[in-house]
């Protein structure tokens, strides 16, 4: 009877770190977007261009880089813990000292929150993959759902504070939610059966993925996040200049882009059940070209919301999917090769909103600088068809 009890103990706890690490991941999915909706505020503030509102980017993704290689040193002389008690402090830091009197100020709060993000994303999703083991792809993409409940309550969340004078106190209490999330992981019991997991994931993986295999997925890592971030990051300034003004409809476009990414997320586990994952991710990537390729060429308001949309729902089940493959392939070292693959999507966040800003800049032309994430999509289409020929997964 102890020994059942003990069992039952055990996996209560293992249910409350999953829960705690879903939640925390809304927080999460709200920093790493942030800087999108608070971009138009910063440009009339101390009126930059957009090579300098782009660097906002850059130094966020950058020190998510910084973020993820502080993370992978960590879990693996201490484990997950003392990496996500250190990613939520920084986060809410950050947050909370975003809305500075001044521009280096507010770099240093963005720097702060993506390092801070960067520490916590690796555990959270590796954790999650090998708790779900052969299903890893649908319990990723639950959530990273999540994430984007975070990430579609930010743009709503940063206009109703600016409209109400309140963007302080929105950031201050996104600031005390991070020092929750500190206090729930301190005391979150890590004692699971998450080494089983890899065990019979690994079973089942690739035996030696090889290098073909390994720069491929490091490269899909790295110009996902280029993609996504390129697209959602840049949405709202795009459209405030489609419309000539900055309205609440320009200051939710992000809004839609991130719709669209959840409620993909949403249905993916289902999806996923009937469909192979491959398949799946050949036909996200699809309909992300086609809704880059409507929002360069829209020229309404509308039709550039339809093209944030779709490009956002392309983009719902390909990272996660990503992640399983990572999991699945490398098994009990997907620990150490993942903290180079999530190192390499920090540097394509930091690359390509800054890419999309300096060729607006040179061109005069937001619009072409939106060829970043198109090309960044149909080059994840070649490199997956690559992959064909390497994997069976």
């Amino acid at each position: 009877m102890s020994e059942q009890t003990s069992v039952t103990a055990k996996d209560q706890g293992h249910l409350n770190l999953l829960i705690l690490l879903f939640a925390g991941f809304v927080l999460i999915g709200i920093a790493t977007v942030i800087v999108g909706p608070m971009l138009p505020v910063f440009i009339q503030k101390w009126s930059l261009d957009d090579r300098q509102a782009g660097f906002f980017f850059t130094v966020q993704f950058t020190s998510s880089m910084v973020g993820v290689g502080l993370s992978s040193a960590l879990s693996a002389w201490r484990g997950y813990r003392p990496a996500l008690i250190l990613g939520y402090m920084l986060t809410g830091v950050g947050l909370a000292a975003l809305n500075a009197d001044s521009h280096m100020l507010a770099l240093a709060a963005t720097g702060s929150f993506g390092c801070g993000y960067g520490l916590v994303i690796p555990g959270t999703n590796l954790l999650v993959a090998q708790a779900g083991g052969k299903r890893g792809a649908s319990l990723l993409n639950l959530l990273n759902f999540m994430w984007g409940v975070g990430a579609i309550a930010c743009s709503p969340l940063v206009l109703l504070a600016q409209n109400h004078m309140r963007l302080p106190v929105l950031l201050a209490s996104l600031g005390i939610t991070g020092g929750l999330m500190v206090l729930g992981v301190i005391f979150a019991s890590f004692r699971g059966n998450t080494q089983g997991e890899v065990a019979k994931t690994s079973e089942n993986g690739l035996a030696d993925p090889g290098p073909v295999v390994t720069m491929a997925l490091a490269t899909l890592f790295f110009i996902y996040v280029a993609t996504e971030t390129s697209v959602g990051g840049w949405a709202v300034e795009f459209a405030k200049r489609l419309a000539n003004r900055s309205t609440g409809m320009t200051t939710l476009a992000q809004m839609f882009f991130y719709a669209g990414l959840t409620s993909g997320r949403a249905v993916a586990p289902i999806v996923l059940l009937r469909v192979r994952e491959r398949r799946l991710v050949l036909g996200a990537l699809t309909l992300s070209v086609i809704g880059t390729a409507i929002l360069m060429a829209s020229g309404t308001l509308k039709i550039a919301i339809l093209g944030v949309f779709l490009a956002g729902l392309g983009c719902a089940t390909i990272y996660p999917i990503y992640i399983a493959w990572l999991s699945r392939w490398y098994g009990a070292r997907a620990k150490n090769v993942g903290g180079v693959l999530f190192a390499l999507a920090s540097l394509g966040g930091a690359a390509g909103p800054w890419l999309v800003g300096s060729l607006s800049k040179y061109s005069g032309n937001l619009r072409v600088g939106l060829l970043v994430p198109l090309v960044g999509a149909i080059t994840m289409i070649c490199l997956v068809l690559l992959l064909r020929r390497q994997t069976t997964a």
